[in-house]
Protein backbone atom coordinates (compact mmCIF):
# COMPACT_ATOMS: atom_id res chain seq x y z
CA UNK A 1 0.00 0.00 0.00
CA UNK A 2 1.17 3.92 -0.86
CA UNK A 3 0.55 5.91 2.05
CA UNK A 4 0.99 9.67 2.13
CA UNK A 5 1.11 11.80 5.27
CA UNK A 6 1.12 15.33 5.86
CA UNK A 7 2.45 16.50 8.83
CA UNK A 8 5.61 14.96 10.97
CA UNK A 9 4.22 15.97 14.65
CA UNK A 10 3.83 13.07 17.17
CA UNK A 11 0.62 11.75 15.37
CA UNK A 12 2.48 11.80 11.93
CA UNK A 13 5.59 10.25 12.98
CA UNK A 14 3.71 7.54 14.90
CA UNK A 15 1.66 6.34 12.25
CA UNK A 16 4.37 6.61 9.54
CA UNK A 17 6.79 4.53 12.03
CA UNK A 18 3.93 1.52 12.19
CA UNK A 19 3.08 1.72 8.71
CA UNK A 20 6.33 1.81 7.35
CA UNK A 21 7.32 -0.97 10.10
CA UNK A 22 4.54 -3.29 8.13
CA UNK A 23 6.21 -3.12 5.14
CA UNK A 24 4.21 0.02 3.59
CA UNK A 25 5.47 2.17 1.03
CA UNK A 26 5.24 5.52 3.29
CA UNK A 27 5.83 9.10 2.02
CA UNK A 28 5.84 12.27 5.05
CA UNK A 29 5.47 15.82 3.70
CA UNK A 30 6.19 18.44 6.02
CA UNK A 31 7.53 22.06 5.31
CA UNK A 32 10.36 21.63 8.35
CA UNK A 33 13.39 20.15 7.71
CA UNK A 34 14.49 19.46 11.02
CA UNK A 35 11.12 17.18 11.65
CA UNK A 36 11.95 15.36 8.27
CA UNK A 37 15.23 14.53 9.84
CA UNK A 38 13.88 13.36 12.61
CA UNK A 39 11.57 11.17 10.03
CA UNK A 40 14.29 9.55 8.47
CA UNK A 41 15.34 7.97 11.20
CA UNK A 42 11.87 6.60 12.43
CA UNK A 43 12.61 3.40 9.42
CA UNK A 44 12.30 3.03 5.10
CA UNK A 45 10.42 5.94 4.57
CA UNK A 46 10.54 8.66 2.19
CA UNK A 47 10.02 12.41 2.62
CA UNK A 48 8.79 15.53 0.86
CA UNK A 49 9.60 18.91 1.74
CA UNK A 50 7.26 21.47 1.52
CA UNK A 51 3.32 21.99 2.03
CA UNK A 52 0.29 18.90 2.06
CA UNK A 53 -1.72 21.32 0.55
CA UNK A 54 0.37 22.41 -2.64
CA UNK A 55 -0.33 19.72 -5.75
CA UNK A 56 3.30 20.15 -6.35
CA UNK A 57 4.55 18.32 -3.13
CA UNK A 58 1.98 15.87 -3.45
CA UNK A 59 2.70 14.97 -6.96
CA UNK A 60 6.58 14.51 -5.94
CA UNK A 61 5.02 12.41 -2.97
CA UNK A 62 3.46 9.99 -5.90
CA UNK A 63 -0.19 11.04 -5.06
CA UNK A 64 -1.42 9.43 -8.44
CA UNK A 65 -0.70 6.24 -7.34
CA UNK A 66 -1.54 6.48 -3.06
CA UNK A 67 -3.88 4.28 -2.03
CA UNK A 68 -4.75 5.82 1.70
CA UNK A 69 -3.96 9.62 2.28
CA UNK A 70 -3.40 10.78 5.69
CA UNK A 71 -3.16 14.90 6.61
CA UNK A 72 -2.33 15.21 10.22
CA UNK A 73 -1.04 19.14 10.58
CA UNK A 74 -1.77 21.06 13.60
CA UNK A 75 -4.12 23.17 11.19
CA UNK A 76 -7.69 22.20 10.53
CA UNK A 77 -7.94 23.67 7.47
CA UNK A 78 -4.57 22.23 5.67
CA UNK A 79 -5.81 18.86 6.54
CA UNK A 80 -9.35 19.25 4.94
CA UNK A 81 -7.71 21.34 2.14
CA UNK A 82 -5.01 18.55 1.50
CA UNK A 83 -7.66 15.49 1.63
CA UNK A 84 -9.64 17.78 -1.00
CA UNK A 85 -6.99 17.90 -3.44
CA UNK A 86 -5.92 14.06 -2.75
CA UNK A 87 -9.81 13.70 -3.97
CA UNK A 88 -9.35 15.41 -7.30
CA UNK A 89 -6.37 13.02 -8.30
CA UNK A 90 -8.74 9.89 -7.37
CA UNK A 91 -6.84 8.73 -3.67
CA UNK A 92 -9.63 6.48 -2.97
CA UNK A 93 -9.01 6.72 1.08
CA UNK A 94 -8.50 10.32 2.88
CA UNK A 95 -8.47 10.68 6.72
CA UNK A 96 -8.27 14.07 8.31
CA UNK A 97 -6.87 15.07 10.96
CA UNK A 98 -9.38 17.94 12.80
CA UNK A 99 -9.46 19.44 16.15
CA UNK A 100 -12.17 22.13 15.91
CA UNK A 101 -14.99 20.13 15.15
CA UNK A 102 -16.10 16.44 14.78
CA UNK A 103 -18.32 14.68 12.72
CA UNK A 104 -20.67 14.17 15.60
CA UNK A 105 -20.92 17.87 15.67
CA UNK A 106 -20.71 18.97 12.03
CA UNK A 107 -22.67 20.98 10.08
CA UNK A 108 -23.66 19.80 6.55
CA UNK A 109 -21.22 21.82 4.63
CA UNK A 110 -18.15 20.19 7.03
CA UNK A 111 -19.52 16.83 7.35
CA UNK A 112 -16.95 14.20 5.79
CA UNK A 113 -19.69 12.46 3.80
CA UNK A 114 -20.54 15.88 2.07
CA UNK A 115 -16.50 16.80 1.39
CA UNK A 116 -15.74 13.55 -0.07
CA UNK A 117 -12.96 12.43 3.30
CA UNK A 118 -14.05 9.15 4.32
CA UNK A 119 -12.79 9.61 8.20
CA UNK A 120 -12.48 13.09 9.80
CA UNK A 121 -11.20 12.56 13.44
CA UNK A 122 -10.03 14.57 16.70
CA UNK A 123 -7.98 11.96 19.07
CA UNK A 124 -9.41 13.97 21.63
CA UNK A 125 -12.95 12.84 21.35
CA UNK A 126 -11.57 9.02 21.27
CA UNK A 127 -9.33 9.72 24.87
CA UNK A 128 -12.20 11.74 26.45
CA UNK A 129 -14.30 8.32 25.56
CA UNK A 130 -11.71 5.96 26.68
CA UNK A 131 -10.82 8.29 29.45
CA UNK A 132 -14.76 7.88 30.55
CA UNK A 133 -14.57 3.92 30.08
CA UNK A 134 -11.92 3.74 32.52
CA UNK A 135 -13.13 6.03 35.17
CA UNK A 136 -16.34 4.13 34.89
CA UNK A 137 -14.62 0.41 35.35
CA UNK A 138 -13.07 1.71 38.27
CA UNK A 139 -10.04 -1.29 38.10
CA UNK A 140 -10.11 -1.15 34.49
CA UNK A 141 -6.88 -0.61 32.39
CA UNK A 142 -8.27 -1.26 29.29
CA UNK A 143 -11.66 -0.91 27.91
CA UNK A 144 -12.86 -1.56 24.52
CA UNK A 145 -16.88 -2.22 22.78
CA UNK A 146 -16.76 -4.56 19.95
CA UNK A 147 -20.00 -5.74 17.95
CA UNK A 148 -21.85 -2.78 18.41
CA UNK A 149 -21.13 -2.70 22.59
CA UNK A 150 -22.35 -6.19 23.12
CA UNK A 151 -19.03 -7.17 23.68
CA UNK A 152 -16.77 -5.74 26.24
CA UNK A 153 -12.65 -5.81 26.11
CA UNK A 154 -11.07 -5.54 29.20
CA UNK A 155 -8.01 -5.21 31.23
CA UNK A 156 -7.44 -5.32 34.93
CA UNK A 157 -4.79 -6.22 37.82
CA UNK A 158 -4.52 -9.06 39.83
CA UNK A 159 -3.83 -7.16 43.27
CA UNK A 160 -2.96 -8.77 46.46
CA UNK A 161 -5.59 -11.28 47.86
CA UNK A 162 -7.56 -11.88 44.38
CA UNK A 163 -9.77 -14.66 44.63
CA UNK A 164 -8.56 -16.13 41.26
CA UNK A 165 -4.72 -15.79 42.04
CA UNK A 166 -3.31 -19.39 41.89
CA UNK A 167 -6.15 -20.96 40.12
CA UNK A 168 -5.66 -22.91 36.75
CA UNK A 169 -7.22 -21.16 33.26
CA UNK A 170 -9.18 -24.57 33.69
CA UNK A 171 -9.89 -24.67 37.51
CA UNK A 172 -11.02 -20.67 36.37
CA UNK A 173 -13.18 -21.97 33.31
CA UNK A 174 -15.51 -24.12 35.73
CA UNK A 175 -16.49 -21.00 37.84
CA UNK A 176 -16.88 -19.65 34.27
CA UNK A 177 -19.82 -21.60 33.35
CA UNK A 178 -21.83 -19.78 35.37
CA UNK A 179 -19.97 -16.34 34.72
CA UNK A 180 -19.12 -16.54 30.80
CA UNK A 181 -15.44 -14.97 29.69
CA UNK A 182 -12.82 -15.51 27.29
CA UNK A 183 -9.18 -14.69 28.75
CA UNK A 184 -7.36 -13.62 25.69
CA UNK A 185 -3.71 -12.57 27.38
CA UNK A 186 -1.98 -12.25 30.52
CA UNK A 187 1.03 -9.61 30.75
CA UNK A 188 3.41 -10.76 33.75
CA UNK A 189 6.48 -8.40 34.20
CA UNK A 190 7.93 -7.92 30.37
CA UNK A 191 6.08 -10.70 28.65
CA UNK A 192 2.37 -11.20 26.58
CA UNK A 193 1.19 -14.59 27.53
CA UNK A 194 -1.31 -16.28 24.88
CA UNK A 195 -2.96 -18.28 27.81
CA UNK A 196 -3.56 -22.41 27.76
CA UNK A 197 -5.44 -24.36 30.42
CA UNK A 198 -3.12 -25.20 32.85
CA UNK A 199 -1.77 -21.12 32.96
CA UNK A 200 -1.89 -20.45 36.36
CA UNK A 201 -2.81 -16.74 37.32
CA UNK A 202 -0.42 -14.82 39.34
CA UNK A 203 -0.11 -11.62 41.91
CA UNK A 204 0.82 -8.90 39.97
CA UNK A 205 -0.45 -10.35 36.36
CA UNK A 206 -2.60 -8.03 34.48
CA UNK A 207 -5.15 -10.23 32.44
CA UNK A 208 -7.26 -9.23 29.50
CA UNK A 209 -10.43 -10.96 28.93
CA UNK A 210 -13.76 -10.32 26.84
CA UNK A 211 -17.37 -10.97 28.26
CA UNK A 212 -20.93 -10.04 27.27
CA UNK A 213 -22.18 -6.83 28.38
CA UNK A 214 -24.62 -8.44 30.47
CA UNK A 215 -22.24 -10.49 31.92
CA UNK A 216 -19.49 -7.61 32.64
CA UNK A 217 -20.99 -7.18 36.44
CA UNK A 218 -20.83 -10.92 37.38
CA UNK A 219 -17.45 -10.79 35.86
CA UNK A 220 -16.22 -8.40 38.12
CA UNK A 221 -18.28 -9.81 41.65
CA UNK A 222 -16.26 -12.80 40.38
CA UNK A 223 -12.50 -11.11 40.10
CA UNK A 224 -13.38 -8.67 42.87
CA UNK A 225 -13.55 -5.80 40.43
CA UNK A 226 -15.27 -2.27 41.02
CA UNK A 227 -17.13 -3.16 43.90
CA UNK A 228 -17.72 0.16 44.62
CA UNK A 229 -18.28 3.32 41.45
CA UNK A 230 -16.15 6.39 41.60
CA UNK A 231 -18.60 8.84 42.90
CA UNK A 232 -16.12 11.95 43.49
CA UNK A 233 -13.82 12.75 40.34
CA UNK A 234 -10.64 15.38 40.19
CA UNK A 235 -10.20 16.30 36.54
CA UNK A 236 -6.59 17.98 36.27
CA UNK A 237 -6.85 20.11 33.33
CA UNK A 238 -9.66 22.07 32.18
CA UNK A 239 -9.26 22.32 28.60
CA UNK A 240 -11.30 20.27 25.45
CA UNK A 241 -10.95 16.79 27.22
CA UNK A 242 -11.15 18.25 30.30
CA UNK A 243 -14.40 19.84 29.58
CA UNK A 244 -16.02 16.73 28.04
CA UNK A 245 -15.26 14.74 30.99
CA UNK A 246 -16.52 16.90 33.39
CA UNK A 247 -19.95 17.80 31.55
CA UNK A 248 -20.14 13.44 30.96
CA UNK A 249 -19.30 12.99 35.17
CA UNK A 250 -22.10 15.67 35.92
CA UNK A 251 -24.96 14.13 33.69
CA UNK A 252 -23.66 10.37 35.29
CA UNK A 253 -24.38 12.08 39.29
CA UNK A 254 -20.43 12.47 40.10
CA UNK A 255 -19.33 14.98 42.49
CA UNK A 256 -16.56 16.61 39.90
CA UNK A 257 -13.73 19.02 41.23
CA UNK A 258 -11.70 20.29 37.93
CA UNK A 259 -8.77 22.61 38.32
CA UNK A 260 -6.53 24.28 35.94
CA UNK A 261 -4.23 27.34 36.03
CA UNK A 262 -5.79 29.44 33.29
CA UNK A 263 -8.33 32.42 34.46
CA UNK A 264 -9.72 32.46 31.09
CA UNK A 265 -10.33 28.47 31.03
CA UNK A 266 -11.83 28.39 34.21
CA UNK A 267 -13.96 31.25 33.59
CA UNK A 268 -15.21 28.90 30.27
CA UNK A 269 -16.00 25.90 32.70
CA UNK A 270 -17.97 27.89 35.45
CA UNK A 271 -20.04 29.32 32.48
CA UNK A 272 -20.53 25.76 30.76
CA UNK A 273 -20.49 23.48 33.45
CA UNK A 274 -23.22 22.97 35.80
CA UNK A 275 -22.20 21.24 39.47
CA UNK A 276 -18.74 21.37 39.32
CA UNK A 277 -16.11 23.01 41.54
CA UNK A 278 -13.60 24.45 39.28
CA UNK A 279 -10.87 25.79 40.68
CA UNK A 280 -8.01 28.12 39.35
CA UNK A 281 -5.10 26.89 40.44
CA UNK A 282 -1.85 25.03 39.22
CA UNK A 283 -2.73 20.92 39.18
CA UNK A 284 0.26 20.13 40.90
CA UNK A 285 -0.64 22.82 44.01
CA UNK A 286 -1.07 19.48 46.87
CA UNK A 287 -1.86 21.98 49.33
CA UNK A 288 -4.91 23.78 47.83
CA UNK A 289 -6.06 20.24 46.40
CA UNK A 290 -5.45 18.53 50.02
CA UNK A 291 -7.80 21.65 51.08
CA UNK A 292 -10.71 21.22 49.04
CA UNK A 293 -10.53 17.48 49.41
CA UNK A 294 -8.23 15.61 47.59
CA UNK A 295 -7.46 12.65 50.62
CA UNK A 296 -11.33 12.02 49.82
CA UNK A 297 -11.42 11.51 46.04
CA UNK A 298 -12.36 8.57 44.52
CA UNK A 299 -10.08 9.04 41.25
CA UNK A 300 -7.77 11.26 39.91
CA UNK A 301 -7.49 12.23 35.93
CA UNK A 302 -4.99 14.19 34.88
CA UNK A 303 -5.66 15.64 31.47
CA UNK A 304 -3.28 19.05 30.46
CA UNK A 305 -1.50 19.64 27.17
CA UNK A 306 2.16 18.62 29.65
CA UNK A 307 2.81 14.60 29.85
CA UNK A 308 5.38 15.17 32.37
CA UNK A 309 3.22 17.51 34.61
CA UNK A 310 0.57 14.73 34.20
CA UNK A 311 2.34 12.18 35.04
CA UNK A 312 3.52 14.40 38.19
CA UNK A 313 0.46 15.40 38.96
CA UNK A 314 -1.09 11.54 39.26
CA UNK A 315 1.61 10.47 41.49
CA UNK A 316 1.31 13.16 43.56
CA UNK A 317 -2.81 12.34 44.23
CA UNK A 318 -1.55 8.55 44.58
CA UNK A 319 1.01 9.82 47.60
CA UNK A 320 -1.94 11.49 48.96
CA UNK A 321 -4.61 8.76 49.06
CA UNK A 322 -6.25 8.32 45.97
CA UNK A 323 -6.58 5.25 45.54
CA UNK A 324 -7.06 5.67 41.38
CA UNK A 325 -5.10 7.71 38.97
CA UNK A 326 -4.94 8.01 35.33
CA UNK A 327 -3.26 10.34 33.02
CA UNK A 328 -2.97 11.40 29.61
CA UNK A 329 0.63 10.33 28.15
CA UNK A 330 1.60 10.46 24.96
CA UNK A 331 5.09 9.31 24.67
CA UNK A 332 5.66 5.39 24.68
CA UNK A 333 8.73 5.59 27.07
CA UNK A 334 6.45 7.64 29.34
CA UNK A 335 3.19 5.18 28.90
CA UNK A 336 5.55 2.44 30.10
CA UNK A 337 7.12 4.30 32.87
CA UNK A 338 4.35 5.85 34.49
CA UNK A 339 2.37 2.31 34.93
CA UNK A 340 5.82 0.99 36.79
CA UNK A 341 5.64 3.98 38.78
CA UNK A 342 2.37 3.28 40.19
CA UNK A 343 -0.10 5.39 37.84
CA UNK A 344 -2.96 3.32 37.08
CA UNK A 345 -3.60 3.90 33.36
CA UNK A 346 -2.48 5.76 30.84
CA UNK A 347 -4.43 7.39 27.77
CA UNK A 348 -2.23 7.99 24.56
CA UNK A 349 -3.96 10.78 22.24
CA UNK A 350 -0.76 9.57 19.90
CA UNK A 351 -2.07 5.83 19.92
CA UNK A 352 -5.92 6.79 19.73
CA UNK A 353 -5.12 8.29 16.30
CA UNK A 354 -2.95 5.18 15.09
CA UNK A 355 -5.85 3.43 16.09
CA UNK A 356 -7.93 4.45 14.08
CA UNK A 357 -6.52 4.67 11.35
CA UNK A 358 -5.34 1.45 11.09
CA UNK A 359 -8.69 0.46 10.43
CA UNK A 360 -8.52 1.19 6.86
CA UNK A 361 -4.65 -0.19 6.73
CA UNK A 362 -5.56 -3.44 7.53
CA UNK A 363 -6.50 -6.39 5.09
CA UNK A 364 -9.39 -8.14 4.50
CA UNK A 365 -13.18 -7.27 6.22
CA UNK A 366 -11.86 -5.23 9.35
CA UNK A 367 -14.95 -3.36 11.32
CA UNK A 368 -13.08 -2.24 14.26
CA UNK A 369 -9.88 -2.52 15.77
CA UNK A 370 -8.72 -0.98 19.43
CA UNK A 371 -5.08 -1.45 19.97
CA UNK A 372 -3.09 -2.50 23.29
CA UNK A 373 -0.08 -1.00 24.48
CA UNK A 374 0.24 -2.68 27.54
CA UNK A 375 1.02 -6.11 25.63
CA UNK A 376 1.89 -4.63 22.10
CA UNK A 377 -1.28 -6.29 20.49
CA UNK A 378 -4.57 -5.56 18.79
CA UNK A 379 -8.11 -6.12 19.01
CA UNK A 380 -10.05 -6.69 16.09
CA UNK A 381 -13.53 -7.04 14.66
CA UNK A 382 -13.56 -8.93 11.72
CA UNK A 383 -15.78 -10.61 8.95
CA UNK A 384 -15.35 -14.30 8.57
CA UNK A 385 -14.70 -14.77 4.99
CA UNK A 386 -16.51 -17.34 2.48
CA UNK A 387 -13.30 -19.86 2.25
CA UNK A 388 -12.99 -23.17 2.19
CA UNK A 389 -10.09 -23.19 4.45
CA UNK A 390 -12.26 -21.32 7.01
CA UNK A 391 -16.07 -20.94 6.78
CA UNK A 392 -17.68 -24.50 7.96
CA UNK A 393 -14.88 -25.42 10.41
CA UNK A 394 -14.61 -25.39 13.75
CA UNK A 395 -11.75 -23.56 15.89
CA UNK A 396 -10.43 -27.38 16.71
CA UNK A 397 -10.38 -28.04 13.04
CA UNK A 398 -8.49 -24.95 11.77
CA UNK A 399 -5.00 -23.76 11.57
CA UNK A 400 -5.77 -20.38 13.69
CA UNK A 401 -2.17 -18.95 14.03
CA UNK A 402 -0.56 -19.06 17.48
CA UNK A 403 -0.24 -15.61 19.24
CA UNK A 404 -4.16 -14.76 18.76
CA UNK A 405 -6.93 -15.60 20.52
CA UNK A 406 -10.89 -15.77 18.93
CA UNK A 407 -12.72 -13.75 21.81
CA UNK A 408 -16.30 -13.90 20.63
CA UNK A 409 -17.99 -14.73 17.30
CA UNK A 410 -21.38 -12.67 16.46
CA UNK A 411 -23.86 -13.45 14.66
CA UNK A 412 -26.91 -11.38 13.64
CA UNK A 413 -28.86 -12.16 16.71
CA UNK A 414 -26.47 -13.49 19.34
CA UNK A 415 -23.05 -13.38 20.80
CA UNK A 416 -20.86 -16.42 21.59
CA UNK A 417 -18.01 -17.15 23.66
CA UNK A 418 -16.28 -19.62 21.74
CA UNK A 419 -15.00 -23.00 22.02
CA UNK A 420 -12.72 -25.48 20.09
CA UNK A 421 -16.03 -26.99 18.97
CA UNK A 422 -17.69 -23.31 17.53
CA UNK A 423 -18.34 -23.17 13.73
CA UNK A 424 -17.28 -20.13 12.06
CA UNK A 425 -20.20 -18.92 9.43
CA UNK A 426 -18.74 -16.68 6.41
CA UNK A 427 -20.35 -13.80 7.26
CA UNK A 428 -20.15 -13.55 11.05
CA UNK A 429 -18.29 -11.51 12.63
CA UNK A 430 -15.19 -13.08 15.01
CA UNK A 431 -13.66 -10.63 17.67
CA UNK A 432 -9.76 -11.45 17.95
CA UNK A 433 -7.22 -10.42 20.12
CA UNK A 434 -3.46 -10.93 18.45
CA UNK A 435 -0.35 -9.97 19.37
CA UNK A 436 2.04 -7.81 17.24
CA UNK A 437 4.10 -10.75 15.41
CA UNK A 438 1.28 -12.51 14.85
CA UNK A 439 -0.97 -9.73 13.09
CA UNK A 440 0.09 -10.77 9.67
CA UNK A 441 -1.07 -14.49 9.77
CA UNK A 442 -4.32 -13.23 11.26
CA UNK A 443 -4.75 -10.73 8.10
CA UNK A 444 -4.08 -14.01 6.03
CA UNK A 445 -5.78 -16.22 7.79
CA UNK A 446 -9.11 -13.97 7.75
CA UNK A 447 -8.92 -12.98 3.69
CA UNK A 448 -10.90 -14.49 0.81
CA UNK A 449 -9.62 -17.02 -0.55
Amino acid sequence: MHVIIVGAGEVGCNTAEILSREGHDVVVIESDNHKLAHVETLGDIMTVEGSGAHPEALEAAGVKICDLFIAVTNIDEVNIVACLIAKEYGVPTKIARVKSFTSKKDTPALSGTKLGIEMLINPMDTVAYELGNLVVHSKALEVAEFADGRILFVGYPLERDNPVCGLSLTELGDLGMVYPFVVTAITRKEDTIIPRGNTVLMEGDRIFLMVRREDHPSLRYLFGFDKEKNRRILILGGGDVGFKLASQFERDGARVTIADPDQEVCEHLADHLDTSLVLNIGITDVGTLLSEGLAATDVVVSVSDNEETNILAALLAKKNGVPRAISVVNSPAYVQLATTLGIDACISPRLAMATAILKYVRRGGILSIATVEENHAEVMEIVIPDSPDVSGKTLREVDFPKGAVVGAIVRADSVELPSGDTVLKAGDRAVVFTVAESLADVERFFEAK
